[in-house]
């Protein structure tokens, strides 16, 4: 059995069972001190040729780039976001779920069936199912996975030119120690996650942001 068709196994077993639009949902930025929350869900052709397709976080930003042109021009594609401050003031997981909710019932027509990453999601729009390594196992997962992060990228490069002395466009928000560096130095934006430690939080003396990167 080929890579390709491994990735197929979920969708296969589920249109044996008479569910025509199967969706994957994957977010991205779950770990960034700043910038939004993406998530994407994505159905795919029975007929769409996954070469190419996987983990977005195995792939480089090229064929990151190449593989959500096709996906964005042949699939049926949702994308929504979540801002900082929500996250803040509801959680990350919290903020997370439903966002992959959301979604998933943004897709126009309607899943039949369901697959998020990793967390199972109450409330679909449709029989749902949270698959362990979802974006490595599923190729539609995987494909959400891949929306989501380019889409995300994209976000984080346009911010970067607001906040250039925090590096967004190669650390994408995440804590490098560029980030963090830059933290202790200007203090958070209003792109940062202030609920996230050592981001928005008071510092002892001493023990300064930097220090968290390492904690």
């Amino acid at each position: 059995m080929s890579v390709d068709e491994d990735l197929r196994r979920y969708e296969r077993e589920l249109r044996a069972q008479g569910f025509a639009r199967i969706a994957g949902a994957d977010e991205a930025g779950r770990g960034a001190l700043a910038g939004p929350l993406v998530a994407a869900a994505v159905i795919l052709p029975d007929d769409f040729d996954t070469t190419g397709i996987r983990d977005s976080k195995v792939m480089t930003p090229n064929q990151r780039d190449e593989q959500f042109a096709r996906i964005t021009a042949a699939c049926i594609v949702a994308v929504a976001k979540v801002e900082p401050a929500t996250i803040d003031s509801r959680g990350l997981h919290r903020s997370n779920l439903s966002l992959l909710r959301r979604a998933a019932r943004s897709l126009q027509p309607a899943p039949d069936y369901a697959l998020t990453d990793g967390f199972a999601v109450a409330r679909m729009p449709c029989p749902a199912l949270g698959v362990k390594k979802g974006d490595a196992v599923s190729a539609s997962v995987a494909a959400a996975s891949i929306v989501a992060k380019v889409t995300r990228d994209r976000i984080m490069v346009r911010l970067d030119r607001r906040y250039p002395a925090f590096g967004f466009c190669h650390n994408k928000g995440y804590g490098t120690p560029e980030h963090w560096a830059a933290l202790e130095t200007h203090g958070p934006t209003p792109v940062h996650r202030l609920s996230f430690h050592g981001v928005g939080q008071e510092v002892l003396p001493g023990f300064g942001r930097a220090a968290v990167a390492s904690a």
